[in-house]
């Protein structure tokens, strides 16, 4: 199971452009994309989806042109947009019988496939209930349950854990786990916490392009030895961030627990192990 993106670009005039020029090859596993708001990541995904054709470049999966022949790709695709709607009248068990039909799922087992589904995304009190009255996290996960309906091989979540509770997303990334082993997943999100404790690979993203990808180990290599934790006065901390790339900040008796990233660190500084977090804010405070 191969995904090949070359040379893609999205323009919407001119001047404009949602992507520019992305390659990347994806293989089995969980490919995290990250990314502010406007990097491109939604853009990408619905390309990859066949819901948008590119206006330059080739996708392929396994070899088949999907923006020629996207059947082939839509046979094998779980996808859940970031604007992903719901029948407010219908209840989950109606709506996702309702979708299985739509992408012609069926057969003996689709009741016991509802019902696993179902289960495992905790929604099983609330299965005979109209998905309007639901909250917004139970929304959003009968859209998860939609997207695993019919078993796919590739598998793309925008934004899946919008809504969703602490509880909710450590069950919703052990579920993506379980998946990666024979899928291709992409998961996007601007959440660096949703994808450094899932993703196999990761892709950063800025302005329509990918600014690098790799293993998280390597990312994070970039940055070994520049990350830094020091004390600071609450009202420094304007002045400190005009020098640093600060991280976080942690309230500490009165003062402040300052995390950055300095090739040459402030006095009555520790250094501190990176991570990706560390690494998403070097590359894209960077490029």
């Amino acid at each position: 199971m191969k995904l090949n993106i070359q040379n893609v670009s999205k323009r919407y005039n001119r001047q404009k452009y949602g992507l520019k020029d992305f390659s990347m090859t994806i293989e089995k596993g969980v490919l995290g994309l990250l990314g502010p708001n406007g990097a491109g990541k939604s853009t990408l995904l619905k390309m990859i989806a066949t819901v948008s054709k590119p206006t330059e470049g080739l996708i392929c999966l396994n070899k088949n042109n999907i923006v020629k022949d996207p059947n082939y790709m839509r046979q094998q695709l779980g996808f859940l947009p970031q604007d992903f709607g719901v029948y407010p009248n219908l209840n989950a068990i109606e709506f996702l019988q309702y979708m299985a039909a739509v992408k012609g799922v069926g057969g003996a087992n689709l009741k016991e496939r509802i019902s696993q589904l179902l289960e495992g995304l905790n929604l099983i009190e609330v299965a005979k209930k109209p998905i309007g009255s639901y909250s917004g996290g139970m929304k959003q996960r009968v859209g998860i349950a939609q997207a695993l309906l019919n078993n796919p091989s590739v598998l793309i979540f925008d934004e899946p854990t919008v809504g969703l509770d602490p509880e909710e997303r450590v069950r919703f990334r052990n579920l993506i786990s379980d998946l990666a082993n024979e899928s291709i997943v992409i998961l996007s999100s601007h959440i660096v916490s949703d994808i450094d404790t899932i993703a196999d690979r990761v892709a950063i993203m800025k302005n329509g392009s990918l600014l690098v990808h790799g293993g998280q180990d390597e990312l994070i290599d970039h940055i070994d030895g520049k990350v830094f934790e020091t004390i600071i006065a609450k009202e420094n901390l304007r002045d400190f961030k005009t020098k640093f790339t600060v991280v976080g900040t942690t309230r500490k008796e009165g003062q402040l627990l300052v995390r950055y990233l300095a090739e040459d660190p402030s006095k009555n500084s520790v250094g501190k192990v990176a991570n990706l977090e560390d690494a998403y804010l070097h590359f894209t405070k960077n490029n």
